[in-house]
């Protein structure tokens, strides 16, 4: 008796090729039927696809704010939608895309290039430039994207979302074309001030210690500002970039822009905070919603109060990857 007689014998379909295709077409169904469906919790609505990797909802409230989130990254900016020196790009992408703002601005910019766009949920709208594909995928999964084929990879507020900084990182190195950028566009969710306006009892600082320990919890810790660049230099990206800004908690700075900026991002906190908190301090840190209501509240109030010089981080960071890649 010859060794493969020992084998495990695998019966044959009668039909294999009308059996496999119906396979197929009801594995696609069903994953497309997740996609589509959505979870609820807290009055929020949420992303039912990797259910609970992403904390915060994606109803039309939350879409809403991400929408004015852009507009402020556009005054941070001065208009420009990134820093990386680009010229006539063939292929860009858009990890988190969210509602695809910033994806359609670009393949507006640039409507000889090939736009994509993907995330958890399938909140995009239907209508964009013909340039600009809109893809549901976990960016935490291994990337099925072509090796060395993107001119520019983009991500902006991935924070409490990266469980794996050096696999990102590595898996984008590893789909830019050499001489290719990659860019991140970040928050600090600490708040701090230079006259020591905040404070000792502050529910804002409180809520940003608790929303750094749930990130931390879910193993999505929070990196430093200089953290980001760190990364990216070590995963192999050249050149790396470091800009750090400060956006005002509201509009207590005496310059007009700033100013306009800190009403914008006073807007964007009272719209968002209940987003920002409800499923990561009830699924994480075990509160009660009534308990999250009231330190929203305490939140609100303080963020508010124009004596408080309050600000937050708004990092840029952004690296190439060699011309010839090293040996």
């Amino acid at each position: 008796m010859s060794e493969r007689d020992n084998e495990q014998f695998i019966e044959v379909e009668d039909d294999a090729d009308s059996t496999l295709g119906s396979l197929i077409a009801s594995e696609t169904s069903s994953l497309n039927s997740l996609v589509l469906q959505f979870e609820y919790e807290n009055g929020r609505r949420y992303h039912s696809y990797r259910s609970g990797h992403y904390a915060f909802p994606n109803d039309e409230d939350e879409l809403d704010r991400m929408d004015l989130e852009h507009h402020i990254f556009l005054l941070l900016l001065e208009g420009e939608l990134h820093l990386a020196p680009l010229s006539d790009p063939q292929r860009i992408l858009d990890i988190g895309t969210g509602t695809g703002i910033w994806a359609i601005d670009m393949a507006d910019k640039y409507p000889g290039a090939s736009v994509i766009g993907t995330d958890l949920s399938p909140v995009q709208p239907s209508f964009v430039p013909p340039n600009l594909e809109f893809q549901v995928d976990d960016f935490e999964n291994e990337w099925t994207f072509r090796r060395e084929s993107f001119d520019l990879i983009h991500s902006r507020l991935l924070l409490a979302s990266v469980s794996d900084y050096p696999k990102f990182f590595r898996q984008a190195l590893d789909a830019l074309k050499p001489g290719a950028y990659m860019e991140m566009h970040e928050i600090d969710p600490g708040f701090e001030t230079d006259d020591n306006s905040i404070p000792s009892d502050s529910s804002a600082l409180q809520w940003s210690n608790l929303f750094f320990e749930g990130c931390e919890k879910i193993n999505h810790r929070i990196p430093s500002p200089e953290e980001y660049k760190t990364m990216m230099e070590e995963a192999g990206f050249v050149d790396v970039k470091l800009k750090v800004l400060k956006r005002p908690s509201n509009p207590w700075p005496k310059d007009k822009n700033m100013k306009r900026l800190g009403l914008y991002t006073l807007t964007n906190h009272l719209n968002g905070l209940h987003a920002f908190t409800v499923g990561l301090f009830t699924r994480v840190l075990g509160w009660s919603t009534a308990e999250v209501e009231v330190l929203i509240a305490k939140c609100r109030k303080e963020w508010k109060d124009s004596s408080i010089h309050a600000y937050q981080r708004v990092i840029f960071v952004y690296g190439k990857k060699p011309e010839i890649p090293s040996s």
